[in-house]
Formats: structure tokens, C-alpha cells, sequence
């Protein structure tokens, strides 16, 4: 019997140029890539919010590309992680980028 792999859930917001960068696009696709679900948005006040949850050693990889890379034009000054919890199951089944 397999052990089970700890799930983590964070939420995040992200400032600096990161609206009309395609920031959004860039975080599902590395949200894909490390096997998490959940959502990213743009706010009105030109930050990307959103939340994450999976496997707890590919949120930590998904924190540090949220800090640190971004999409190719985006320039990240600084980014904000709250809600860090520990969790039984996934709430999402997948990742979805939120239009409104």
C-alpha cells in the first residue's frame, strides 16, 4: 500500500506587471505541468490572486516560480501567500483561469 502524499492549499497575490503579460496563462501552464488544481484571476487593482492546491513539494515549486519567474514579460515585485493549510482532499478538479 502506497502512502499517501501530504496536500497542502495556499492562497496567492501577486504584484507588479503582471496583467497584460499573459501572467494567467503562464500560471496554468506551470499549474499543469506540477499537477495542481484550483484558479488564477486579475483584479482590479492590476494584481493576479489565486489559489493552489496539491502535492505539498509542487506548491512549494509553485510559490517559488509565483515569486520568482512568472511569465517572460512579467516583472514580479513581490508576491503575498495566505491561507497555508494542510488538507485531506483536493476542492478543485482542476485549474482554471477566472474571467470577470
Amino acid at each position: 500500500m502506497a502512502a499517501r502524499k501530504a496536500l497542502m492549499s495556499v492562497d496567492y497575490e501577486v504584484f507588479g506587471r503582471v496583467q497584460g503579460v499573459f501572467f494567467r496563462k503562464y500560471t496554468w501552464k506551470k499549474a499543469l505541468e506540477l499537477k495542481l488544481v484550483g484558479w488564477v484571476k486579475n483584479t482590479k487593482k492590476n494584481t493576479v490572486v489565486g489559489q493552489v492546491q496539491g502535492e505539498k513539494s509542487n506548491v512549494e515549486r509553485m510559490k517559488e516560480w509565483l515569486t520568482r519567474t512568472g511569465s517572460p514579460s512579467s516583472r514580479i515585485e513581490r508576491c503575498v501567500f495566505s491561507n497555508e493549510i494542510n488538507i485531506p482532499t483536493l476542492n478543485f478538479k482542476s485549474f482554471e483561469i477566472v474571467r470577470k
